[in-house]
Parts: C-alpha cells; structure tokens; sequence
C-alpha cells in the first residue's frame, strides 16, 4: 500500500485528472495526450507505460460506450467490421514489434514509433476538421447518412488502427474516425462518434490484454492513473458546455505536434543528431504550429467561401449537434 502512497504516484494522478478533463471537454483520445505525459514524468519503461494507459483507457472508456449504445447513436454493422479488423491486429501488434527489434532497443523503437504516431494522430485531427468543414459547406448530403457497410475497407481500416493502438496507444480515436469520415461522408455526426467509441473499447480491451501478456502490469501506473483519468473524464464531460473549446482543441494539435518531435528528439533518432536533444528546435516546432496552423486553417475556410475567421468555429465543427443541424437544415 505504501508504494502507492508516493510524489511518482501522486504525479501519475495529477496527470491522468489532467488528460482525463481535456478528453471530457474535448472527446479525444486520451492515449495520444496521456502516453507522453507518463513518458515525459519518467515514471517506467515506455513498454509499461503503454500497458497501463491501455488498460486505464478500456475501463474509462466502457463508460461512455455503454451510453452511447443505449441511445441507439452506434452503426452496430459498421462496429462489427471495424472490431473484426482491428482485435486481431491489436493483439499481434506489441508482438510484431517484439520480434523485429532487438530487446536493449525495444524501449527506443516504442518511443520512435509513439512520437510518429502522434504526428500522425495531429495531423488527422487537423483533417477532420477540413473534412466536417467540407461537409457543412456542400449544397446537401454527400451519401446516406446511415451508410450500407462495405466489409473489406472497413475491416481494412480496423486491421491498420489495431495495430497502431496495439504497439503504441494512440489512435484509436483520431486515426480511425477520419478514416471513416473518408469511407462514408454521409454518416451522420452522431453515429459517427458513437460508432467510433464502440468499436474502440474491444480495440483498446485487446491492446491492454496483448500488452499485459507481454510486459504485465504495474499496478503502481495503474491505480493512481484510473483514479485520476475517471473523475477528471467525468468533470470535463459536465464543464463542457460551458467551455470555450476551439482554443483547448487548437492547442491539442501544439501539444500533439510538440510530443511527437520532442519523443523522436528523447529517442535520439538518427535525423535529428543522435546523443543530444534539441529543446530550441522543440520549441521553434510549437511557435511555429501555433502561428501557421490558424493561417492555414483561414485559407482553407476562404477556399471553402468562407471569411478567414468566423463561424463555422473549430468547437461547432466538432459537435456533432451542429453538424446534424446543419445537415437537417440543407435541402
């Protein structure tokens, strides 16, 4: 019991009630923030880390799944195939890993593979953003907002976010839902999230047993890390509406961005100069997300026929009761 009783699990705690707010106010996947907040804080091996943001993200995110299953918002259909693809590939991801890397590296690959992911997960979170603009702006639907299913890119896109989650914890969200606004850009926003949540709790569920297997579990990370996430889920779920959330989402996309390079930079990858980190190019990388990214995003709007800044907001492109008005509203 002592051992939980310590700066390392009150710091574990801290930034699980942290995370846990922003993924209430905001929805997005906490794997992505709360994986390099605990690699950051030193707090054990990357591989011990994953598992038990894994294992923290399949019970906080049961929750909401339930829920949303209960309000009818999923495409079971759709989750079906998803959850076909991605179990069995979440299962062999930390595996895949394991058996192409030498194990005095395996620590290094998995934060080499976690800073890309980040990239990645920035990067298609500023997509979905243009992809909701895109479909608030068309003259109508683009496709049938309760979408026939078509298995084999849908499993498709399961299998490759599967084993992005298996190996590395994030993704499970960002990758997957704009993959699928990609696939049927007529499903409706809220079947879009609910459908994005219930495929993710199998994924994830898979992801953390994998991981345990191989790694087992440090209950130390563990405890102090769901008794912070949970309530700090809750809190930022009931604050939400009250919450100005565009500059919080805008800032996700900084942090994501900075955490990716700032990884690649803690593993001395080889591009960036190996045995030596580089916090100014760190930090030119954050100024620099932060003053293009509102340019490109006005341009994109100006493409769009929209004034550079303006409604549609970034927090009304994320809601899915805004974008189900709009698409009501459309003839």
């Amino acid at each position: 019991m002592s051992d939980l009783v310590t700066i390392t699990a009150l710091s574990i705690l801290v930034a699980g009630f942290l995370v846990g707010i922003v993924v209430g106010l905001t929805g997005m996947g906490g794997g992505a923030l709360m994986t390099p907040a605990l690699i950051f804080l030193g707090v054990g091996e990357t591989a011990t880390v994953v598992t038990a943001d894994l294992t923290a993200a399949a019970i906080y995110k049961s929750g909401g799944a339930v829920v949303h299953a209960r309000e009818g918002s999923p495409n079971l259909g759709l989750a079906k195939w998803l959850i076909i693809g991605s179990v069995p590939t979440a299962l062999l991801g930390p595996h895949v890993l394991a058996w192409f890397t030498d194990p005095d590296e395996l620590d290094q690959a998995l934060i080499i593979s976690i800073g890309f992911a980040l990239l990645l997960a920035a990067s298609t979170y500023a997509l979905r953003l243009y992809l909701n603009l895109r479909r608030v702006r068309a003259g109508g639907p683009t496709g049938d907002p309760d979408p026939p299913v078509r298995p084999i890119p849908t499993l498709l896109v399961g299998a490759l976010g599967g084993l992005l989650v298996g190996i590395t914890s994030v993704g499970s969200g960002s990758v997957i839902m704009v993959a699928l606004l990609m696939l049927y850009p007529g499903l409706s926003a809220v079947k879009l999230v609910g459908t994005d949540l219930v495929q993710a709790v199998p994924l994830v569920l898979a992801a953390a047993i994998s991981n345990i297997a191989l790694n087992g579990i440090d209950f130390g990370i563990l405890i102090p890390l769901v008794l912070g996430s949970v309530p700090g889920t809750l809190i930022g779920s009931t604050i939400a509406p009250r919450v100005p959330q565009s500059y919080i989402r805008r800032g996700i996309v900084v942090v994501l961005t900075m955490s990716g390079v700032a990884l690649l930079d803690k593993s001395n990858w080889s591009l960036l100069g190996a045995d030596e980190t580089h916090p100014m190019l760190i930090a030119g990388v954050g100024i620099a997300t932060l003053v293009l990214v509102p340019i490109v995003w006005g341009f994109l709007r100006k493409e769009q026929g929209l004034p550079m800044f303006g409604a549609p907001t970034v927090a009304q492109l994320e809601d899915p009761e805004y974008l189900a008005r709009e698409r009501q509203s459309r003839p």
